[in-house]
């Protein structure tokens, strides 16, 4: 037996040890040459990530323009409030940001529903300094900065913020910003957006967003193992953020603002909307009310806050003037006078077979005119001047309803305008007459759904800047122009399809009220309004109020429209829209500020429910 101190089997042993050894010496320098070489980026990183906090700097939005060159958006200094969360303090991140923020709450204001957001963008962003306050006040910032040995972690920066000048004004028209929600970020709406990344919501600001928003700056905050903070980089960011592209518009800020003293001053607590437009589509105000100030959003607004504006029952959120649909009542008869005399069926001094009387019998029912005693025989042109229904009842027959549904909706009055807003809601108009076998069964309605469809009833619901759009094409040379506000259409224009003899034809017709009125002229030089009231009938209470008009009626400049929910009858809207086309004409002409305005105030006219076929409830539903 051998010993197994034996020489022979000490040299094997050692010569083993060695070979060990070197493997073991082997791998170690191949991992420390790994580490300190190959991976030292990878390290270096991990511990930057450690000791350092990354800060995104908000970037200065671009300033949006009126036509003018007076800016109806721009940035003002602001103040940004945000925390470092520590770590290794015998607390978790989580429970040492939300301790912090409490103290905060003891200092200035702050909702529980605030803390819990806080803590939620950590979530998000673990190695960023969490945001509490994104547009601080200055006596804010003053007391934090006060007490901030209190607040581990404090970081304020200045940075731009949003702000328009306009206020509740330009609302619906500018939108407003805020910070990107989760929601957002899931479904990529804003590319290169990042958690706290202020975007666009609703308005021009949504709907230029990309152009305007610009790219966010980067700086860091150094800390400590334990995530106190011990270097402020504020100074020396690693990147500057570059401002987002201004952008002008064809807004005319002042008669913006001037729609909306007018609207406050004489018809405060009114809901509607109102458009001012030139002919050729260029937008030149765009209000709805009630309204909202997009300022209150841009340091967020509290779920509180959010919940109480989208559950108001007069939904100041929504913008009327081209989301809001109704019945589009008496403007729409000039709809159909341009489809009867594009196909030849009538010029104007062609008289219907039935006389006016008071109503028009069809089937069982009586479809009344809104003078009861009945107009009596007319032409095209005293059918406009009179607004009688019994006219346009027998006009709509002769046109028949498969023509009168195609011509509207290739006139595209059963579609979006296309304005450069982002956030427009179609008009309904039925596209065919399949639509009314899918609401009634085959054959389970009759004929007499053309007799409301032909005087703005029915199975029909315009936006205002659809009929605005369309007395736009009346105005101007018979195209239907798409409404913009920055970017003018690339696409081909619609056409009303009626010759140049046809529109003026229409014009005169309108002038003719205008010669009938009951305005007087005071003396000298006036201006003609041609406009059209209506009212819109309104299942769920009083009915609704339209006027829409051009000036001057000869050359027009400007088209103007209104609609006012519950304002019984047009000529409760007619004098606000000729103030307005006042207003934008003395812009133009100072001299006019002394001429009178004429303006032609035509009768309403609306079915009841007495006036409704059975099988025609005028009830609105989706095409």
């Amino acid at each position: 037996m051998s010993s197994a101190f034996n020489p022979f089997r000490v040299r094997e042993r050692s010569a083993i040890a060695t070979w060990v050894l070197a493997v073991v010496f082997l791998l170690l320098i191949g991992a420390f040459f790994r580490a300190q070489v190959l991976s030292s980026e990878d390290f270096r990183r991990q511990s930057a990530n450690n000791r350092l906090r990354r800060l995104t700097l908000a970037s200065p939005r671009g300033i949006i323009f009126d036509r003018h060159g007076v800016p109806i958006a721009e940035n003002a200094p602001g103040y940004t409030v945000r925390l470092v969360a520590r770590t290794g303090s015998g607390q978790s991140p989580k429970d040492s940001l939300r301790a912090v923020v409490r103290r905060i709450g003891k200092l200035v204001p702050i909702s529980e529903d605030l803390e819990a957001q806080v803590v939620r963008r950590y979530e998000i962003a673990p190695f960023q300094p969490a945001l509490v306050f994104a547009n601080a006040s200055l006596e804010t910032v003053a007391v934090l900065e006060e007490h901030r040995y209190l607040l581990p972690g404090l970081v304020v920066r200045t940075e731009p913020r949003r702000s328009y000048p306009g206020g509740s004004a330009v609302a619906h028209l500018i939108g407003y910003v805020t910070e990107v929600s989760d929601d957002d970020l899931e479904k990529k709406r804003y590319p290169g957006a990042k958690a706290g990344t202020l975007v666009g919501k609703d308005g021009l600001e949504s709907r230029y967003d990309s152009i305007v928003r610009g790219l966010e700056g980067v700086s860091f905050v150094e800390v400590d193992a334990r995530g106190r903070m011990v270097r402020d980089e504020s100074q020396s960011p690693a990147l500057k953020p570059v401002a987002g592209e201004p952008i002008k518009t064809t807004i005319d800020l002042g008669l913006q603002l001037y729609t909306d003293s007018l609207w406050n001053a004489d018809y405060a607590g009114k809901r509607g909307g109102a458009i001012a437009m030139m002919p050729n589509g260029e937008v030149l105000a765009l209000y709805s009310a009630p309204t909202f100030d997009p300022n209150e959003f841009i340091s967020g607004v509290s779920p509180r806050r959010w919940g109480e504006l989208n559950t108001d029952e007069a939904r100041p959120l929504l913008n009327r003037a081209v989301r809001g649909s109704f019945p589009p009542g008496s403007p729409f008869k000039l709809v159909t006078a341009a489809v009867a005399l594009k196909r030849g069926l009538v010029d104007f001094d062609s008289h219907m077979p039935q006389s006016c009387t008071g109503g028009l019998r069809f089937g069982n029912r009586v479809f009344h005119c809104w003078k009861r005693s009945g107009h009596g025989s007319l032409d095209l042109t005293g059918a406009i001047a009179n607004s009688c229904n019994v006219y346009f009842y027998q006009l709509g027959l002769k046109i028949g309803l498969d023509n009168l549904l195609n011509e509207v909706t290739a006139m595209g009055l059963g579609r979006p305008t296309g304005i450069d807003l982002g956030s427009e809601r179609s008009s309904i108009f039925p596209p065919s007459t399949a639509y009314y076998d899918r609401q009634y069964g085959s054959r389970g309605w009759s004929n007499a759904v053309t007799l409301n469809l032909s005087i703005g009833q029915g199975e029909n619901a315009q936006t205002l800047l659809s009929q605005v759009r369309f007395y736009a094409a009346m105005a101007g040379d018979g195209v239907i122009p798409t409404p913009y506000i920055v970017k003018p259409p690339t696409d081909a224009q619609r056409s009303l399809g009626l010759s140049p003899e046809q529109l003026r034809g229409l014009r005169s017709a309108m002038q003719a009220v205008v010669d009938r009125g009951t305005a007087a002229r005071s003396g000298g030089r006036d201006i003609r309004v041609a406009g059209k009231t209506g009212t819109a009938q309104n299942p769920h209470g009083a009915d609704h109020g339209w006027f829409v008009a051009f000036a001057p009626a000869d050359d027009p400049k400007i088209v103007v429209g209104a609609i006012m929910e519950f304002a019984l009858h047009g000529t409760v809207v007619a004098p606000f829209v000729v103030k307005v086309i006042r207003r934008y004409l003395e812009s133009l002409d100072p001299s006019l500020a002394k001429v009178d305005v004429r303006i032609m105030l035509q009768p309403d006219s609306a079915t009841t429910e007495s006036d409704l076929p059975d099988d025609s409830t005028g009830q609105i539903r989706e095409p």
